[in-house]
């Protein structure tokens, strides 16, 4: 007796997702969607590749990397997000750029440690 009445719940379990299924609903009238609040656009953050290039565009010098960092932060530029070595995220950062792009690259590296403006 005890497998009939499985069966039963199953069946009943079909009929009912089938009853779901059927063209009834499809008639009702869909929910009016909420109008989302208008956002105002947030001034988009620069990045410290593309902070580290405007310092070297002005001063017009090579620079290690602790240096950028520092002067972006002066100029207010970019400030690392509490990051315990941002200058070694910006060294690794600048040398995929110029791996990855070559001559198109923002920077060259003139000596160890120290980038200056791809012109």
């Amino acid at each position: 007796m005890g497998t009939k009445s499985k069966k039963s719940k199953k069946q009943t379990k079909a009929t009912e997702e089938q009853a779901k299924d059927t063209p009834e609903q499809a008639t009702d009238q869909p929910k009016a969607k909420k109008a989302k609040k208008a956002k105002t656009p947030k001034p988009k953050k620069v990045s410290a590749l593309d902070a580290a290039a405007k310092v070297l565009g002005e001063t017009g010098e090579p620079m290690n990397c602790p240096k950028l960092i520092e002067t972006m932060a002066a100029k207010g530029y970019w400030k690392s997000p509490n990051g315990q070595t941002p200058h070694a995220t910006l060294y690794a950062a600048i040398l995929r750029e110029i791996t990855t792009k070559g001559k198109e690259s923002r920077f060259k590296k003139t000596d160890r440690g120290m980038f200056a403006l791809n012109q």
